[in-house]
């Protein structure tokens, strides 16, 4: 059985670490693995905690806080020889057999598995499929909301059909709290994006992927609980998420597709800020600003 090398980065992650780890064995169950981990220069106790708690870890310290893309490529460096890998947030918390199942999954032109996410205390799964952005799937959302335009395909980029998640799925992309990647898709693909500070970098890899014929397919079978969420993105965080995700689809189009595309982002942010949203209200106005895509947010 070849190795997987589960990698993991990490920024004053030592309050979620021990959960992370404890779970670690459970969720890795069946498998031969080895713990990679690049520390983004955290300030707290990351390192130390990682050094007690998992002392036969790989732990690259990157010097600085390089992005999370920068973090995972330091890492798969680090890794030596594997097979697959598992590329996880250090506020994960695996289920029993988890990783098995879908290291399993990889394979037949699945190069990316992910699984059913929990949030923290919720009994039904998070919705983490997604479709390519459009312009249309940008004003579907503005105006009758994601949750509403996700039953239709064409009007949003998020997947609540429940029925979806019961079954084995494959997506343009997928929430990048855990994903099991081939050695195959990741050699073909190469490293990830670190133009991305954080977010939109498993997107810009997900469809880079799908793009040289490598899946992202959900596994309903492995099981995860991702403490953070949507509804703890600060007004920075979001607007970073906002002003990447308009970058990826600039990098993929032209620019007058791009001009309607951030102009629906904005619509959608203008409105959820007139509801009274602070995180909406911030992305609006650094859409509104005429550089803010010429620079790379977070870094």
């Amino acid at each position: 059985m070849s190795t997987v090398a589960v990698i993991v980065v990490t920024w004053n992650s030592a309050s979620v670490l021990p959960g992370f780890l404890a779970a670690l064995p459970d969720g890795m169950a069946g498998l031969d693995w080895r713990l990679v981990v690049a520390d983004n220069d955290s300030a707290d106790d990351t390192v130390e905690v990682l050094r007690t708690l998992a002392p036969d870890a790989t732990v690259v310290q990157t010097g600085r806080n390089a992005g999370y893309a920068a973090g995972i490529n330091a890492a798969l460096r680090a890794a030596g020889d594997f097979g697959a890998a598992l590329v996880c947030n250090p506020d994960i918390r695996m289920r029993q057999g988890c990783a098995k199942r879908l290291v399993d999954s990889l394979g037949d032109g699945v190069g990316i598995a992910v699984p059913l996410l929990y949030e923290d205390g919720h009994d039904t799964p998070h919705y983490s499929l997604r479709r390519e952005s459009s312009v249309l799937r940008a004003l579907g959302e503005a105006v009758i909301g994601n949750r509403r335009a996700g039953r239709f395909p064409r009007l949003s980029e998020l997947v609540t059909d429940p029925a979806v998640y019961r079954r084995p799925t494959r997506a343009d992309w997928a929430t990048g709290a855990l994903m099991a990647l081939s050695g195959e898709c990741l050699t073909a693909c190469g490293p990830w994006d670190e133009s991305f500070f954080l977010y939109s970098e498993e997107t810009e890899y997900c469809l880079r992927a799908r793009d040289l014929g490598y899946a992202t397919q959900l596994d309903p079978t492995a099981e995860a609980v991702h403490l953070g969420g949507d509804s703890q993105v600060s007004p920075r965080l979001w607007t970073l998420l906002t002003l990447n995700r308009v970058r990826l689809y600039r990098r993929r189009h032209g620019p007058l597709a791009t001009a309607a595309f951030r102009a629906a982002v904005l619509l959608r942010e203008t409105s959820r800020a007139v509801l009274g949203r602070p995180a909406s209200r911030a992305a609006a106005a650094a859409l509104s600003r005429p550089g803010a895509l010429r620079t790379t947010p977070g870094a």
